[in-house]
C-alpha cells in the first residue's frame, strides 16, 4: 500500500508538475511571448506626446475625419469632371461652347474653394486660440509646471502635434484640390482664374502656410490674453485680417511681363497675343517715343475716323499690355508661402522665448 501510495503520489506529483510546467511553459513560451511580440510591434504614444494627444484628441480626430470626408468628395468630383471632359471632347473642343453644362462643375469648385479658404480661420479660432489659453484659464498649466516635465517640452509637444495635424489635413486637401482643378487650369475665362483667391489660396503650399500662421498666431494670442473666449474672438479678427492683407499683396509676388506692338490700335490683331491662361493686369497705348497713354485716350471721339485722327495726333502706334503668365503660379505660391512660414517661425520663437514665461 505504501509503495502504491508513493507511486501514485509520485506519479500524481510528476503528472501534476509536468502538466503545470507544460501548461505554464507553453503559455509563457507561446501565447504570452506571441502576444507580447505583437503588442510590442504596435506604435503607441507615450509620455508627454500621449498626454497632449489625449487632451486634444477630440479636436484632432474631428479635423482628420473631416479631411477624409472632404478628400473623398473631391476625388469623386474629379472623376465626374474628367468623364465630362472626355465626353465633351476637351481640349480639342473649346469650353467656351459648353454653356450651362459647366455650371455644376463651376459651382462645385466654388463650394470647395470657399470651404478651403475658411479652414485657416476655423482652425485658428477653434484649435489655435484655446490650445494653451484653456490650460492657463483652468489651471492645467500650473499643474504641468509643478511636474518633472519642463514647460519647454510641454509647449514643444503641443505645438508639434498641432502643427502635424494642420500640415497633414491642409496638405492633403490642397494637393487633391490642385489635382482636381489641373485639367482645366488654363480655362480662367470659364472657370476659376488662377490669380483669384479661389485657386491661388487653395492649392500648392499656400493653404498650409496660411493655416499654420493662423493657428500659431491664435496660440500666441491665447498665451497673451489667457482667456479662451477672448482669445477666440481676437484670433478670428487676426485670421480675417491676415487673409485680406495676403489678398492685397498676392499679385505683387509675380514678375509682371510687358508686351508691346506697333501695329496701330484700330485694326484686328493689333493687340499683343497673350499666352494661354495669362492674367492681364493693364493695357495702355504706346507712342512712337515709347511713352504710355491710358487706354481711354481719344475715346470721346464720335466716329472711328475722328478717333484715328486723334490717335495719330498723339503719335499712338500700338498697344502695351502687362500680364502675369500662368507659368509663374507655382513660383509665386512658394515665394509667398516662404514669407508666411518665416512669420510663423517668428511666432513660434516668441512662444518659446517670451510666451513660455507666461505658462504659470
Amino acid at each position: 500500500m505504501s509503495t502504491v501510495t508513493r507511486g501514485s503520489t509520485s506519479t500524481s506529483n510528476g503528472s501534476t508538475s509536468d502538466g503545470k510546467n507544460g501548461t505554464m511553459n507553453g503559455t509563457t513560451d507561446g501565447t504570452l511571448n506571441t502576444t507580447t511580440t505583437k503588442a510590442g510591434r504596435r506604435p503607441r504614444l507615450s509620455g508627454m506626446t500621449w498626454l497632449v494627444w489625449r487632451q486634444h484628441r477630440a479636436g484632432f480626430w474631428t479635423i482628420l475625419a473631416a479631411t477624409a470626408l472632404f478628400a473623398a468628395w473631391i476625388v469623386y468630383q474629379r472623376g465626374e469632371l474628367v468623364d465630362f471632359l472626355d465626353t465633351y471632347g476637351y481640349p480639342g473642343r473649346s469650353l467656351d461652347e459648353a454653356g450651362g453644362a459647366l455650371t455644376r462643375y463651376n459651382d462645385a469648385f466654388t463650394f470647395v474653394s470657399m470651404g478651403l479658404q475658411a479652414i485657416p480661420v476655423l482652425l485658428g479660432v477653434f484649435l489655435g486660440a484655446p490650445l494653451i489659453a484653456g490650460d492657463l484659464e483652468n489651471g492645467t498649466a500650473k499643474l504641468v509646471a509643478a511636474q518633472s516635465t519642463s514647460r519647454t517640452r510641454w509647449l514643444a509637444t503641443k505645438l508639434a502635434l498641432t502643427g502635424l495635424v494642420v500640415v497633414v489635413s491642409t496638405g492633403v486637401l490642397s494637393a487633391l484640390f490642385g489635382w482636381w482643378w489641373n485639367p482645366v487650369k488654363t480655362e480662367g475665362a470659364t472657370l476659376m482664374e488662377w490669380t483669384s483667391s479661389d485657386a491661388f489660396n487653395t492649392t500648392g503650399p499656400v493653404p498650409v502656410a496660411l493655416t499654420l500662421l493662423s493657428v500659431f498666431g491664435g496660440v500666441a494670442i491665447g498665451v497673451v490674453l489667457r482667456r479662451t473666449l477672448t482669445a477666440m474672438v481676437v484670433t478670428f479678427g487676426f485670421a480675417v485680417i491676415l487673409q485680406l492683407v495676403w489678398g492685397y499683396f498676392m499679385l505683387s509676388l509675380g514678375n509682371v511681363v510687358t508686351d508691346t506692338t506697333n501695329k496701330g490700335v484700330m485694326g484686328e490683331s493689333t493687340s499683343p497675343s497673350l499666352p494661354r491662361g495669362a492674367y492681364e493686369i493693364d493695357q495702355s497705348f504706346v507712342t512712337g517715343s515709347g511713352d504710355l497713354l491710358g487706354w481711354g485716350t481719344c475715346t470721346e471721339s464720335e466716329t472711328d475716323a475722328a478717333q484715328q485722327v486723334c490717335l495719330d495726333k498723339a503719335d499712338v502706334v500700338g498697344w502695351s499690355t502687362q500680364y502675369l503668365p500662368i507659368s509663374q503660379m507655382n513660383t509665386m505660391q512658394w515665394f509667398g508661402a516662404s514669407i508666411l512660414f518665416a512669420l510663423t517661425a517668428g511666432v513660434v520663437a516668441f512662444l518659446f522665448v517670451q510666451g513660455r514665461k507666461r505658462l504659470v
